[in-house]
């Protein structure tokens, strides 16, 4: 098969949280221990960091890669979900995957993963590990996919565990209750690895106290250390909490002795994050005159800090282009967006993707009008036609929205 052939096929054959949902998920990690010892187990030859979290995961992960990239080390980077193309899930020092290298393990492997119904995620985490250690990379950052206890990213052992918050997001499978999603990432803390808690509630710290005592792992709490805000290329308000948490487990990295990363390392690493690491989607600026921004803020927890940040903006006129996956709570999301824009509702293009007449109908309970598009680049395209040069157009509200106009 060529590259957009075994693409397509692990889109479409395989079950893949991202498009199908519910049907995705699996509760428990018998597959993923069953492809990992098959593959001669690559987790375990990795020096990791493993990374949970509502919220600001992928952000921590990419801050993380990139200092240590600076530092001269090379990393491999592992993330998800991928906005243009499933390569960007794994890179090593900021370069994607090569499409050979993903053709050539599915054709290989093709047969278990038929047998055995392996999942999209299941399978990208084996091919994700494989790949590290073939390429005999130093340091690998892992992102879970969702949740933590029973992700597949959860059978590797790292120098440090971090989960950056908790948020209500994906209850369906997390539970509906702080505590619950809490207990669920809290499963990523291994005996005697110390953990970094990015942000705290009342009702999830007690829990990660109560974990880590269990796990006899050490327990560092970013927002109660004192350290230095430095500035980064990432400039979302939501990005203070990650650089923090960045900051914290960088300081147990070097604490550690394994690696060397000095002051200077951390300060350029920072402000380097997309030119070292490729990051795309957060607080992006794609346009001036009108300014465009676009950001893959997509639960009460993220956006209400992004809709904060942008009524700060000067602007005459605000336009959203605006839409969501059809499991999003919008009685949680909708009252924090100002009633004094003009929206412009829109439908992803993926399976979840919700009716962008039923966005525009409980939109409008809320006092949030506009007009409705059966697809993102129409809704896009006609936002960029009325607005003039003094406004401002906002793209979000998913992933997978932002994901279509980059």
């Amino acid at each position: 098969m060529t590259y957009s052939e075994t693409v397509d096929w692990m889109f479409n054959q395989l079950p893949m949280y991202q498009t199908q949902g519910a049907s995705a998920f699996r509760k428990n990690l018998d597959n993923t221990h069953l492809l990992a010892d098959y593959l001669g187990n690559p987790e375990r030859k990795l020096a990791c960091i493993h990374v949970a979290g509502t919220n600001g995961k992928g952000s921590t992960s990419h801050l993380l890669a990139s200092v240590f990239q600076q530092a001269g080390y090379k990393t491999g980077l592992f993330t998800s979900p991928h906005l243009k193309d499933y390569r960007e899930r794994i890179k090593i020092d900021g370069q994607e995957i090569p499409e050979d290298h993903i053709v050539a393990f599915v054709a290989k492997h093709k047969a278990l993963f038929e047998a055995n119904n392996l999942s999209f995620f299941e399978m990208s985490v084996g091919l994700a590990f494989d790949y590290f250690v073939a390429e005999n990379v130093d340091i690998a950052i892992i992102e879970t996919g969702l949740g933590g206890r029973l992700d597949s990213t959860n059978i590797v052992t790292p120098l440090v565990s971090v989960i950056t918050n908790i948020g209500f997001d994906h209850v369906q499978f997390l539970g509906n209750t702080l505590e619950s999603i809490a207990f669920e990432k809290a499963g990523i803390i291994k005996r005697g690895v110390p953990v970094v808690i990015g942000e705290t509630l009342p009702q999830t710290k007690d829990i990660f106290e109560e974990t880590a005592i269990k796990m006899e792992a050490s327990i560092v709490f970013a927002s109660e250390v004192i350290a230095k805000d430095l500035p980064s290329d990432l400039v979302g308000d939501y990005q203070f909490h990650n650089k923090k948490t960045a900051l914290a487990t960088l300081r147990i990295v070097r604490e550690q002795g394994r690696f060397v990363i000095s002051d200077a390392v951390v300060t350029t690493g920072f402000l380097n994050v997309v030119k070292n690491t490729g990051l795309l989607g957060r607080w992006q600026k794609l346009g001036e005159n009108p300014t465009i921004i676009c950001d893959t803020a997509h639960n009460k927890h993220g956006l209400e800090i992004v809709i904060n940040q942008l009524e700060r903006l000067k602007f005459e006129i605000l336009h959203i282009v605006l839409g969501v996956v059809n499991d999003k709570e919008l009685s949680e999301i909708l009252p924090l967006f100002p009633k004094d824009a003009h929206y412009y509702f829109c439908k992803p293009n993926i399976p979840r993707g919700l009716d962008q007449n039923t966005l525009q109908s409980e939109a409008a309970s809320f006092g949030l009008n506009g007009n409705a598009f059966d697809s993102v680049p129409k809704a896009y395209a006609a936002a960029k036609r009325k607005a003039c040069s003094g406004d401002l157009i906002y793209v979000g509200g998913s992933t997978f929205v932002v994901a279509e106009i980059l």
